[in-house]
């Protein structure tokens, strides 16, 4: 308990850090989840249904840095339809978060989410931005091996993801305390995400082998390049994860689907917003 204790005044710093900085960018693959289910109609002002909630509101401990909200993406600008940096799940995979949490704050780290539920809308700026061969701005960080005519037929894109529907987060491990991390310029010079710790893009979370939402080999999750201190730290988030009920997808380390889900065949559209849960 005294850990556990040490963890949470640890975390109360982190979040307060963080509130004086704007977070900052999903994909299976970023959307390799082809199956095709019914996409819950966008008009009249869409709202989440009443299985969906913020995470804030069931664990407040969660760190989050919300990629897609900024330009530090793959695309480097804000994705449509995120409105708000803020996660947004199913109950049951909040609660699911929530278990995982409480395990690691006890070893002293805490989970950091980039990403949660994501609207169709979003998905489908990604397959856009995926057809303009020309825009490649941030192809020196994010996929600088893949040519970008290349992102659907390696799985990087998709027409589907299962981020939306609701049970689906990319995510990663902060030691605690943590500090924030720093918020990126557009036009900044760009690092390889699969370079050294310590020449990538900063991250407060334990070294991984690669950034997130890197479109390379080097991310999947069990890559066996990937060995010492970095392979560890995967199988770390990998064996917590699990325990909690969630599946790994294996290209990428950072991606993990609750199961079973609660939408298994619906994907929505409604926005990333505190408005979209209509007042819960």
């Amino acid at each position: 308990m005294p850990r556990l204790a040490a963890a949470l005044r640890g975390l109360a710093v982190t979040a307060a850090a963080l509130m004086t900085v704007t977070a900052v960018p999903s994909s299976a693959a970023v959307g390799a989840d082809t199956r095709t289910g019914p996409v819950a109609p966008a008009a009249g002002g869409p709202k989440a249904p009443e299985e969906f909630v913020a995470l804030r509101d069931v664990d407040r401990t969660i760190i989050q840095e919300m990629r897609y909200f900024t330009p530090h993406n793959f695309m480097g600008v804000r994705v449509t339809g995120y409105r708000a940096p803020t996660c947004l799940v199913t109950r049951d995979t909040a609660r699911a978060l929530h278990r995982a949490q409480l395990s690691f704050l006890r070893r002293g780290y805490s989970l950091k989410v980039y990403d949660c539920y994501r609207p169709q809308r979003a998905v489908d700026h990604f397959v856009a931005w995926a057809k303009d061969l020309d825009d490649e701005r941030m192809k020196a960080e994010f996929y600088p091996r893949v040519a970008k005519s290349a992102l659907f037929r390696d799985g990087y894109i998709a027409e589907k993801s299962g981020h939306s529907r609701g049970s689906t987060v990319d995510l990663t491990l902060v030691r605690l305390p943590a500090l924030p991390t720093r918020p990126y310029v557009p036009g900044e010079p760009l690092a390889a995400c699969y370079g050294p710790k310590e020449a990538r893009f900063p991250d407060n979370s334990l070294d991984m082998g690669t950034g997130f939402d890197c479109f390379d080999t080097l991310a999947h999750t069990l890559d066996p390049r990937i060995t010492g201190r970095q392979r560890a730290n995967r199988l770390l988030l990998k064996d917590g994860l699990e325990r909690a009920g969630f599946v790994n997808y294996e290209s990428e380390w950072w991606h993990y689907t609750f199961t079973p889900e609660t939408f298994p065949d619906t994907a929505f559209d409604f926005p990333v917003s505190r408005g979209s849960l209509g007042g819960r």
